[in-house]
C-alpha cells in the first residue's frame, strides 16, 4: 500500500448523487460511518435515480461481505478500483461537538465521528466528501478538511457557451452567402462547433446575416414552421436560432437555456405541435424533475396526473397562449388521444420513446444521471429538448456547474446531432424582464 494514502469519509449525498462514487477513490481508503448506511437504507424504495443508487450501494456492500469483514476494511476488486479499501466504521464518537450542534442530527453524528477519527489516527489525512454545502461549512469550522464531489462538473468558462457567436467577414463573402444560401468556412479559425449559429457582419458596410455552421460551411436558416407555427413570429435572433434547431430533423438533441420569460417553453412546445401536425412525430412527451420549492409530490392529493398538475401549469399556460385554449379543451383532447403525455423523470426508466418529441422542462434541477436516464430512452425518429435556467436551481446538491443540463451542453457541444441556444431577452412583459435583470 502507498504511504500517501488518504482516508475519504463519503457522505450519503454523494452516494445518492452518483452510485459509482463508492469505488471512485483508487489507492485510498473509503470510510462509511454506520450513520451513512442507515441513511442509505431510507432511500432504497424511492423511485428513480435516488432509489436505484441506494439499492446499488446496498448490493455492492453485500458483495464485499464475501471478501472480508467490512468493519476491518475490505480491498475491493480491481475491476472496480485499483487498491481501494472500504470500511464501515461502527465506533462510537469520542469527541464532543460544540453546544450549538445537536448530536441527534445525522450530519452532526458524522462530524463527531470525523473529529474522533482524526484524534485516533493523524497519520493519514482525512477528507470528508459531500455534496452538502452546509456540511462542508461545518467541517471547516471544526478544522476538518472537506470537498465537493467533482466527478460530474464543468469548468466555469464552459458554462458561458451560448450556441451562437458574431464574426466579421468581407462584404463580398456576405453577398455570395445571400446569393447561394451558403459559403465555405473550412478553416474555422474561430473554433465554431457543429450547429453553432453565427451572426455575420460585413466589414465594409452595416449589412449582416444569420447562419448556422455545419462543419465546413455557413448555411442560411432554412427550416420554416408549418401550419402549427403559421402565426409564430420570432421576437429576436435567439428565437430564430432556436426554431432552426428545433425543426432540423438531423439535430436529435436541443438544449435551450435562458431567463424566465425568454420563450424557451413556448418555442419548444410550438415546434413540437408543428412536428405533430406535419406527421414527423406521433406524440409529445413532457417530463421534468419533480423538485419542489415547497411541498413534495407525494403529499399532493389524487392520482399521478392530478399530482403533476401544479408542475405542468407552465405547459398549460402556453397552450392557452398558443391555441387560445382557455379551458384547456384541446389540451385534454390531446391527452385522451395519447398525442400528449406527461411523464415524471422518476418514472422514465425502462421506457422507449419512438416517433416522439420529448421535452424535459426545468432540466437544470436534474443530475447528469437523471438526464442520462431519459436521453438514453429516446428511440427512432425522435427528438429530445432540454429546457432550463441554470441560475434557478432548486436541487440542494447541484449548482450551475454540476447540474445535468450544464454538463449535457458541454459534452454534446462538439457533436453534429446536438444544438444549443441561450435566450437572453425576456418576452413575458417589461416588468418581468426588468425584475430578472435587477433583482
Amino acid at each position: 500500500m502507498r504511504e500517501n494514502r488518504k482516508k475519504f469519509v463519503i457522505d450519503t449525498s454523494v452516494l445518492l448523487y452518483d452510485k459509482k462514487a463508492i469505488h471512485s477513490f483508487p489507492g485510498n481508503d473509503v470510510i462509511l460511518p454506520l450513520q451513512v448506511i442507515d441513511e442509505i437504507d431510507k432511500f432504497k424504495e424511492k423511485p428513480g435515480v435516488i432509489g436505484e443508487s441506494a439499492r446499488y450501494v446496498n448490493r455492492f456492500l453485500d458483495e464485499l461481505r464475501g471478501l472480508g469483514r467490512l468493519d476491518e476494511g475490505v480491498v475491493i476488486p480491481e475491476e472496480y478500483s485499483a487498491s481501494q479499501t472500504i470500511t464501515i466504521k461502527i465506533d462510537e464518537p469520542t469527541a464532543c461537538l460544540p453546544s450549538g450542534l445537536k448530536f441527534e442530527r445525522p450530519d452532526n453524528k458524522i462530524l463527531a465521528f470525523c473529529v474522533s477519527e482524526v484524534n485516533r489516527d493523524d497519520q493519514k489525512p482525512l477528507v470528508v466528501v459531500t455534496k452538502d454545502i452546509n456540511l462542508r461549512v461545518k467541517c471547516d469550522a471544526l478544522g476538518i478538511v472537506s470537498e465537493d464531489y467533482y466527478k460530474d462538473h464543468i469548468e466555469d468558462d464552459n458554462a458561458s457557451y451560448t450556441g451562437y457567436t458574431t464574426i466579421m467577414i468581407p462584404k463580398g463573402d456576405l453577398d455570395k452567402f445571400f446569393d447561394d444560401g451558403e459559403i465555405s468556412y473550412e478553416e474555422n479559425e474561430t473554433g465554431l462547433s457543429p450547429n453553432q449559429f453565427v451572426v455575420m457582419n460585413a466589414m465594409e458596410s452595416n449589412t449582416s446575416g444569420l447562419a448556422v455552421f455545419d462543419g465546413d460551411r455557413l448555411k442560411s436558416l432554412r427550416h420554416h414552421p408549418g401550419s402549427a407555427m403559421s402565426n409564430f413570429q420570432a421576437k429576436n435572433k435567439e428565437q430564430k436560432f432556436a426554431v432552426e434547431a428545433l425543426l432540423d430533423k438531423s439535430v436529435e438533441l436541443v438544449t435551450l437555456t435562458g431567463l424566465a420569460g425568454s420563450g424557451k417553453t413556448y418555442v419548444a412546445l410550438m415546434a413540437g405541435l408543428d412536428g405533430l401536425q406535419e406527421g414527423r412525430y406521433s406524440r409529445i412527451v413532457i417530463s421534468r424533475s419533480i423538485q419542489p420549492v415547497g411541498r413534495d409530490i407525494g403529499f399532493l392529493p389524487g392520482d399521478l396526473g392530478e399530482k403533476m398538475a401544479p408542475w405542468m401549469a407552465p405547459i398549460m399556460d402556453n397552450f392557452r397562449a398558443m391555441m387560445g385554449d382557455k379551458d384547456l379543451t384541446y389540451f385534454q383532447i390531446m391527452m385522451d388521444k395519447g398525442e400528449l403525455e406527461v411523464a415524471p423523470l422518476s418514472f422514465i426508466r425502462g421506457r422507449t420513446f419512438n416517433d416522439a418529441y420529448v421535452i424535459v422542462d426545468e432540466a437544470q434541477n436534474a443530475t447528469i444521471h437523471e438526464l442520462k436516464t431519459i436521453i438514453t430512452r429516446v428511440g427512432k425518429n425522435s427528438k429530445i429538448v432540454l429546457l432550463g435556467d441554470t441560475d434557478q436551481i432548486d436541487t440542494p446538491y447541484i449548482d450551475r456547474l454540476s447540474n445535468g443540463l450544464s454538463i449535457v451542453i458541454h459534452k454534446f457541444r462538439s457533436l453534429k446531432e446536438a444544438a444549443h441556444v441561450h435566450l437572453t431577452k425576456g418576452q413575458r412583459s417589461n416588468i418581468a424582464s426588468v425584475a430578472s435583470s435587477i433583482l
